[in-house]
């Protein structure tokens, strides 16, 4: 019976990797290049003599890139400014301009000046600082958090308050920005995702869902509202069994909790979406109603008149450490960017939860190292990100191979011959 299982776990292996070829590969880079990167030296601040102790010329490997988003053949790219020289934390790639797959240039979104750092790092509400991820909504908006957060070596600071941000797709042009009071959190470096929950045709009654590592709180903005409320609670947490990650030789240990939510099908009965989430050092999965989050009389009442509706569903498997999920409406399938073991799982939500019942959408321990981010957009596309972070991080890329790729796929082909089909 041993031995049967083994070679049942080789074929179950043998069928994902044929699978992981079907992934089509749009874009790939050695390092990260800038359109203006090639024609200034400082390019970061508004003067071109820089007074400041840190040189902000362009640094190609301090830029590594950490989002994806897709919408109407534009590519969402976001470099977080962990490192010096980053000429746009927020980036475009047009694709129907951008046919070579090999280190294509990245633009600044909506513009170089929104990205730029002003000489003396001051605050400046029409820039952006940094951001982790951004998600595009079912009304044409680009959302996203800039954490207002330098995280350099040696200077970390926060420069301004983070905030929350939404760009209308169809004009390009800011049609939101909310500061978050610090009465929800002080600084901005915790919160690496967010995602949006709105009905087509309701465009002003939509929800943000903000996860936050640092300080394991989950923080909602309701757009007609214009306010944003905090919940807490102990499933936000990081697991310490599963804070140990192995990736790509590199063996460290994460505590970070609350990273990713996902909003996923209506229940027919109450009318609510459930909202997925789960923290980074983990392999559970958690769930809440929609109903829930929106109430922000309930937020503020205390944990105890809300706790229980937080549901712990059970745990994904070994190994299944993610950063990003999304659910996939078309297919009813939850798909989830898992760092540990370098691949793309799913879960078919019409299946009961438990490890047994999910699948390998794709796994690749040469080419898809930690894939860093996973989205889809409003055509049921899948969009994933890979780049390497633990090597940039505790070792060294190798800056002539080939390190961050953006992949994608059509999420009913992604799912096909997996337990999630």
């Amino acid at each position: 019976m041993g031995f049967m299982k083994i070679i049942l776990n080789v074929l179950l292996l043998v069928r994902c990797w044929c699978i992981a070829e079907e992934l089509e590969l749009v874009y790939q880079w050695d390092q990260l290049s800038s359109a203006v990167s090639s024609e200034h030296n400082d390019i970061l601040f508004d003067a071109q003599q820089s007074t400041t102790q840190y040189n902000e010329s362009f640094n190609a490997y301090g830029n590594l890139p950490m989002g994806v988003s897709h919408h109407k053949g534009r590519l969402f790219v976001t470099v977080p400014r962990r490192r010096p020289g980053i000429p746009a934390t927020l980036n475009v790639i047009n694709m129907g301009k951008v046919t070579e797959v090999n280190n294509p240039t990245l633009l600044g979104y909506p513009d170089y000046l929104t990205n730029t750092l002003h000489q003396d790092y001051s605050a400046d509400p029409k820039r952006i600082i940094s951001v982790y991820r951004t998600k595009v909504d079912k009304c044409d908006r680009l959302w996203f958090v800039d954490t207002g957060y330098l995280e350099y070596p040696g200077n970390r600071r926060q420069v301004q308050r983070p905030a929350l941000w939404v760009i209308n797709l169809n004009t390009n042009r800011r049609v939101r920005r909310f500061e978050i009071p610090k009465e929800i959190v002080e600084f901005g470096y915790g919160m690496p995702n967010l995602e949006i929950d709105v009905e087509p045709g309701k465009c002003d009654e939509a929800y943000a869902y903000i996860a936050d590592y640092q300080w394991q709180g989950l923080y909602v903005y309701g757009l007609a509202e214009d306010r944003m409320w905090r919940f807490k609670h102990n499933f936000f947490s990081f697991e310490p069994r599963y804070g140990r990650f192995n990736i790509a030789g590199q063996q460290f240990v994460w505590n970070d909790g609350l990273f990713s939510l996902a909003v996923g099908a209506r229940n027919k009965d109450t009318g609510d979406r459930s909202v997925y989430l789960h923290a980074m050092a983990a392999i559970s999965e958690i769930v809440v109603p929609n109903s829930v989050l929106k109430n922000e009389t309930l937020s503020r009442s205390g944990e105890d008149h809300y706790a229980e509706r937080f549901k712990h569903m059970g745990s994904r498997g070994p190994n299944t450490q993610s950063s990003s999920h999304a659910f996939d409406e078309k297919t009813g399938v939850l798909f989830y960017a898992e760092v540990n073991r370098n691949a793309i799982g799913c879960w078919n939500s019409a299946q009961e939860f438990h490890a047994e019942n999910h699948g390998i959408v794709h796994l690749d321990n040469e080419n898809m190292i930690y894939p860093a981010d996973l989205t889809i957009d409003n055509d049921s596309v899948l969009w994933v990100i890979s780049n390497r972070l633990p090597i940039w991080i505790y070792s060294k890329l190798n800056t002539t191979d080939f390190n961050y790729r953006i992949w994608r796929q059509s999420t009913e082909k992604s799912i096909d011959g997996t337990i999630c089909a």
